[in-house]
């Protein structure tokens, strides 16, 4: 059987290794045109009939496929459209199809209207830029998908299935009430330079209120984590100065990913970063008389769930009491502690983390504590060092909470692990916002059905020996991990304080000739703890490097540093700092390795010159071949004779 590694291996050499294939990639939403508004376009179809979108206005949802008859790709596509029209036909959809080929004599195998556009206006004004290429509108001619139908069929391969399907799973999104996970695609085919329609008037109606909706209101919005609403004209300009200035610094929406510059770098499936043309507008918008427009052009409104996104839990586990958080000032990591009790392993499918008292909750970071704890061998050896709060901190998160991204849900077949009798140790930063106040924040899961195949784990790349120097502006620390084995990386969620100020993670490849850029922040903003998605999960080959770079300003320049005269070590406290580029990654439970697996690599036995807790610590990882958290006679036994011999010496004078 193919290893998951080998398979994602063979994709992406397949499309990736000769620059003339290409296949669909995922988009910012905002470059895909979704949420923008598209006008009643007209329109008359093969048989002389002539109509306007707006005729489509009673089907909840419209298709709007472009395709040809002398285009290869459009040709393969057909029959796959043609079974999507027959069964969201009953679903209530409709479909349009498009031929923008003045040359092209088209014969329509389609039950929906077919418009051979060969003056390219109503495929310009769809914004169309291939003949594979599909948008979904919605009753009030919202765009709400623009891309691919699969990947099947791209520039110079054609495969026996697809490997992703997009339209179809959006369909099922959008009828279900959710919105697509992947909202806007590329769509290799034969390309169309069509001419760009006449500029309408840009009016808060038409445009800025799409723009806003698709980009601001997931957070500004009553009972949103945004300090103010945005879902009226009103709110809009009553913030009008505040919302100039921090999309022009950049910060809003909270997107810091640099854009990949190689073929070979990763995009981001979750990317929310503006578009040059989303900007343009809405700062030309802000800065001119800000007109409002036509009321029938607006979007409809967006429904946002008033209890669990993830949907009704199947457990729920909340901290034991409210924790009090002070008006003014700050406060320390609060980490508190939650029994599960569970008499057996669960896989969790989805998580979503909800703080009782949002306005106060920076950001939430669960980590699980299995039943039989590391460190029960020798007194002191859970004693709290450098060392062992990295190691904790390497072992990953479980679940996170992030103004914005509080919640997850993984594909089928794919789970976390949730031992049995684990403990939940909650880490919350809480931010006082003027108000003596509380927070009991609690967590939901959901259970998969069945044990998984796929296992979602997260590790982390780390360099506890980090040592900034009073009044550096750009002091460098560097990381590096040695993939132990095999490894399909999900994302990465770089973790620093508040001199964070800029950093990279880079795969190395065994032969040590090829290194790529994973994810580059070149300015990290540690109010905004993100996670980055990659579009397609990344392999890593064994003893591959992967290395995380982080640049720290400990200066008088950082307004948010506690103290710039202090030479700044690793620490738990936002006053401390961090060196932690976190990594989420897949395992293969099929797989021999499975359950060795882990981003961590075994340290080696140090002869001398390390605390003795740390020492055990390390013997611990090394030698526990039962993983019950403890070394036992015969664990102790097989050790190298001199270690085993210092081992039971230091257990003798301890008294064990």
């Amino acid at each position: 059987m193919r290893t998951l590694f080998a398979i994602f291996c063979t994709a992406v050499t397949a499309i990736a290794a000769d620059t003339g294939k290409e296949a669909p990639r995922p988009l910012p939403r905002s470059e895909g045109g979704v949420g923008r508004f598209v006008p009643d376009l007209a329109f008359t179809d093969l048989n002389g009939k002539a109509g306007t979108l707006g005729d489509f206005g009673k089907q909840k949802y419209l298709v709007v496929a472009v395709t040809s008859s002398s285009c290869p790709l459009s040709k393969k596509f057909a029959p796959t459209l043609a079974k999507l029209e027959e069964e969201y036909g009953k679903k209530d959809v409709a479909f349009l199809f498009v031929n923008a080929t003045k040359t092209d004599k088209p014969a329509s195998a389609f039950k929906g209207p077919y418009v051979h556009d060969a003056d390219g206006k109503l495929a310009a004004a769809l914004g169309f830029t291939s003949t594979s290429e599909v948008v979904v509108l919605d009753a009030a001619r919202t765009v709400v998908y623009r891309g691919a139908v699969d990947d099947q069929y791209g520039l110079g391969y054609s495969l026996d299935a697809p490997k992703h399907l997009y339209l179809k799973p959006t369909l099922d999104a959008l009828l279900a009430g959710k919105p697509p996970e992947v909202a806007a695609t590329t769509a290799p085919g034969c390309a169309l330079d069509l001419r760009k329609p006449e500029a309408a008037a840009v009016t808060y109606h038409n445009r800025i209120s799409r723009i806003v909706q698709q980009n601001c209101q997931e957070c500004h919005r009553p009972d949103g984590v945004g300090p103010f609403a945005l879902e009226s004209y009103d709110e809009v300009v009553s913030h009008k100065a505040m919302i100039r200035k921090v999309v022009e610094a950049g910060t809003m929406p909270p997107w810091f990913a640099a854009e990949p510059k190689a073929k070979d770098q990763p995009h981001f499936l979750n990317d929310r970063s503006l578009s040059a043309s989303d900007k343009a507008d809405l700062l030309a918008w802000l800065k001119s008389d800000l007109a409002l427009g036509n009321a029938t052009d607006a979007p409809l409104p967006k429904m946002w769930p008033t209890e669990w996104l993830i949907g009704k839990p199947d457990a729920v586990f909340q901290i034991g009491k409210p924790t009090e958080i002070k008006a003014t000032g700050t406060m320390p990591y609060q980490n508190v502690t939650v029994e599960t009790n569970f008499d057996e392993d669960r896989w969790v499918q989805a998580f979503e983390v909800r703080p009782t008292n949002k306005a106060v909750v920076h950001h939430v970071l669960i980590h699980v504590v299995p039943k039989t704890g590391i460190g029960r061998l020798l007194p002191g050896a859970r004693a709290t060092t450098i060392a062992a709060s990295a190691d904790d901190e390497r072992q990953g998160y479980f679940a996170a909470y992030v103004p914005g991204n509080s919640s997850l849900v993984l594909e089928a077949g794919h789970a976390r692990k949730l031992p049995k009798g684990a403990t939940l140790r909650f880490q919350i930063h809480y931010t006082p916002n003027g108000e003596a106040t509380t927070d009991q924040t609690r967590v939901g899961f959901i259970f998969a059905k069945d044990p998984p195949r796929f296992e979602v784990k997260v590790g982390a790349v780390a360099q506890p020996r980090i040592s900034i120097p009073p009044g550096e502006g750009n002091h460098k620390e560097v990381g590096k991990l040695r993939v132990p084995t095999d490894i399909v990386l999900r994302s990465a969620v770089p973790h620093m304080h508040v001199r964070g100020k800029a950093c990279k993670y880079e795969i190395t490849s065994p032969d040590g000739k090829t290194t790529t850029t994973l994810l580059d922040i070149p300015r990290y903003d540690f109010n905004w703890q993100l996670r980055y998605q990659f579009a397609e999960p990344v392999a890593v080959a064994k003893g591959s490097t992967i290395t995380f770079t982080v640049w720290f300003d400990n200066s008088d320049k950082n307004p948010a540093n506690p103290d710039p005269t202090k030479t700044v070590k690793w620490g738990p406290q936002t006053s401390d700092e961090m060196h932690l580029g976190y990594l989420e990654y897949i395992v293969d439970r099929q797989s021999p390795s499975a359950g060795t697996t882990t981003l961590h690599e075994k340290p080696t036995i140090p002869k001398e010159g390390l605390p003795i807790p740390e020492r055990f610590k390390m013997l611990l990882d090394k030698y526990d071949t039962n993983n019950d958290g403890k070394l036992d006679e015969k664990e102790i036994d097989a050790m190298p004779g001199p270690l085993k011999e210092r081992v039971w010496d230091f257990i003798r004078s301890n008294g064990n």
